[in-house]
């Protein structure tokens, strides 16, 4: 059983969505159960409707999950887990107020030292516990090794489960076989390992570290990328390639599936760039088939795909494909100085025989109009698309000469 968890407290970004894409991956490949767990535990921090927003764009990307598990519903396993912890004398209660440790937190950062909790309640007699009114969270003890790891909190003085008790005990619970995640929670997982192993555990969870995607700071949410036109296909090729080798530019997500190799994920760390992922996209969208390209800009000709494919070699996202074709099927605002010019060309163009050939057409234009160099191209560049600038008119006309009586009236 491999799982995806997620903390519903924000949109999903990037660097989330690759750990969820890996995951996935190493599930198909190895034939076992995918999940997905919300983790859900620090209710004032969660924002309503995240979950099933992720949850859709999961299966957006082609992530498919067997269960979707919300950690609140573990809390009664969390609590018993702990209290046999207590009663086998593996954790302790601990009355140390805020104050306190705060202090303790200050001294060590005085010292130039990590803060490590003193263990002061560990060995408190049995009288002084329970005559003790004051709040007190539950500590497991600390483990013999890595002197990294202190005795932690596992219950809130709520009793609520801290976040590493419960994926500890979630992990187990799950059964869980491999974890793939990013490489800042290497300590993380330490605790994890601890809080099994003093359940007793014996199954060896498998973990394996990406490095972390650097510069996410200010890129774009997973939904922004999506709202901007980048396409799923196109954002999954980037978060796989990004940082590795693979066998191809351009794949799917059922191709990865087929030739991602875990020994071969590069532990090099790497850098968000926007500009790559653009050309990702942009050569996505060069493959797509007229027909379907054509829809992303509120088509279903074939033709105004081949013209979307032109206007590729300018944008690279689907809203910016169609920010050029929209222009082509509305009213022309013709600038003062053309307007006599394309009044002209107008014209004659409505009473222009059928030409296939662009340079007929130019022929016959020049001819009748008199026109020529940009007296005549940037009116009819501004006649046939709406700009005054832009991919090479010949190219253009060839998928909008049936479109002639529809766009010049």
């Amino acid at each position: 059983m491999l799982r995806f968890a997620v903390t519903p407290t924000s949109d999903l970004k990037l660097d989330t969505l690759r750990i969820a894409l890996y995951n996935f991956i190493v599930a198909k490949q190895r034939g076992e159960d995918f999940i997905v767990r919300i983790e859900d535990l620090e209710k004032e921090s969660l924002i309503e409707g995240i979950d099933d927003e992720i949850l859709d764009l999961l299966a957006l990307f082609g992530v498919e999950f067997s269960q979707v598990i919300h950690q609140s519903q573990n809390i009664r396993f969390h609590s018993a887990m702990a209290l046999q912890l207590v009663h086998e004398r593996k954790a302790f209660s601990c009355f140390c107020s805020d104050n306190w440790l705060a202090n303790k937190r200050e001294e060590a950062k005085q010292a130039g030292e990590k803060y490590l909790y003193d263990d002061a309640c560990r060995n408190l007699p049995a009288e002084l516990i329970i005559d003790n009114t004051n709040p007190f969270s539950i500590r497991i003890a600390r483990p013999d090794k890595p002197e990294s790891i202190d005795s932690f909190v596992i219950l809130n003085r709520d009793k609520t489960p801290t976040y590493n008790f419960a994926v500890g005990v979630d992990d187990m619970l799950s059964d869980i076989s491999l974890i793939i995640r990013s490489e800042e929670f290497r300590e993380e997982t330490l605790k994890q390992k601890h809080v099994r192993d003093a359940l007793k555990y014996e199954k060896q969870v498998e973990y394996l570290y990406l490095p972390t995607i650097k510069n996410l700071d200010t890129a774009p949410t997973v939904k922004e990328l999506l709202r901007e036109g980048f396409l799923p296909e196109a954002i999954v090729n980037y978060l796989v390639t990004i940082g590795d080798e693979v066998p191809q530019e351009l794949f799917t997500l059922e191709e990865a599936i087929a030739f991602l190799e875990l020994e071969k994920i590069s532990q090099t760390p790497v850098s968000f760039s926007i500009e790559a992922l653009q050309e990702v996209n942009r050569k996505h969208l060069q493959a797509l088939d007229a027909k379907e390209l054509s829809r992303y800009v509120g088509f279903a000709d074939a033709e105004i795909g081949e013209l979307a494919r032109v206007y590729l070699d300018e944008v690279a996202t689907t809203k910016e494909l169609k920010a050029k074709i929209a222009p082509i099927f509305t009213e022309r605002n013709i600038p003062e100085e053309f307007a006599k010019e394309t009044t002209l060309l107008k014209e004659i163009i409505k009473n222009a025989p059928y030409f296939e050939e662009y340079a007929l057409f130019k022929e016959y234009l020049i001819k009748e109009s008199g026109l020529e160099g940009d007296s005549y191209l940037i009116p009819l560049r501004l006649l046939l698309t709406n700009a005054t600038e832009g991919s090479d008119i010949a190219e253009i006309y060839q998928h909008l000469k049936n479109y002639i009586g529809e766009i010049i009236k």
